[in-house]
């Protein structure tokens, strides 16, 4: 998810990430399955492939477990076909929901995101309705000192560094995030987090009454085999979100 607080929102949803490490796991295999289907085994050469094993390694993944969604995924070990598609609608108090699956049966994952829309307030939105508020970006929670930081993500290619509480947030292109992560780690920095994910280019504000059905809606749409990642564009101050997160 992405709001207010980059920090707060990536805790919230880790927090309910390692309540189900097991899903976390599937997800992440099928993830690594579909990259290495639709580019090849080269990490080298398939960048999508390469971001989806280092989330997986930062998540703990066995080397076993990713070796063989590879295999799965080229075609070597039987596998399931799975499709790529995007979901877009509202939660309550007006904030867009792009909702990234991954499915091997394109009528179930559909009928279970509309479900989980329905029943918590939300509105299920057309093809393009929200998409455009989002840009696919890379990026990363530094821990370290600003100038340390700053010289070492803008010499990997970074776009943007900025304070995030006592952790800098590095935003880069999705192709540059692994230059990126490797410049600061070269310079001796403790990388928090680092995703290739959906930035909003708006927020809207959420109130203490709202916080909550909001964040229902997102955790049933996470709570769902076929839905890898929600991304949002709600403005939560953190005093809300520790209370209802």
């Amino acid at each position: 998810m992405a709001g207010h607080s980059k920090w707060a929102n990536i805790k919230h949803r880790k927090g309910r990430q390692d309540a189900k490490r097991g899903q976390l796991f599937a997800k992440l295999i099928k993830a690594i399955e579909a990259a290495a289907r639709s580019g090849g085994a080269d990490v080298t050469a398939n960048p999508t492939l390469a971001t989806a094993v280092q989330k997986a390694k930062d998540n703990s993944v066995p080397k076993d477990n990713i070796e063989r969604a590879i295999a799965r995924g080229t075609g070597d070990v039987d596998g399931v076909q799975y499709e790529d598609i995007w979901y877009e609608g509202y939660a309550p108090g007006g904030v867009a929901l792009y909702v990234h699956v991954l499915t091997d049966n394109r009528n179930r994952a559909a009928s279970d995101v509309r479900s989980a829309f329905n029943k918590n307030n939300g509105s299920l939105g057309e093809p393009g309705s929200v998409g455009y508020l989002f840009e696919q970006k890379g990026y990363l929670l530094v821990n370290g000192d600003e100038d340390t930081v700053m010289m070492a993500a803008l010499e990997g290619g970074a776009d943007d560094v900025t304070s995030s509480g006592d952790q800098w947030e590095v935003v880069t292109a999705p192709s540059a995030l692994a230059d990126v992560r490797a410049a600061l780690e070269a310079a001796d920095l403790a990388v928090d987090q680092a995703e290739v994910t959906q930035l909003p280019s708006t927020s809207v504000p959420v109130d203490a009454e709202t916080a909550p059905k909001v964040l229902r809606l997102v955790d049933a749409l996470e709570e769902l085999d076929d839905v890898q990642e929600v991304f949002a564009n709600f403005d939560i101050p953190d005093e809300i979100l520790s209370e209802v997160g």
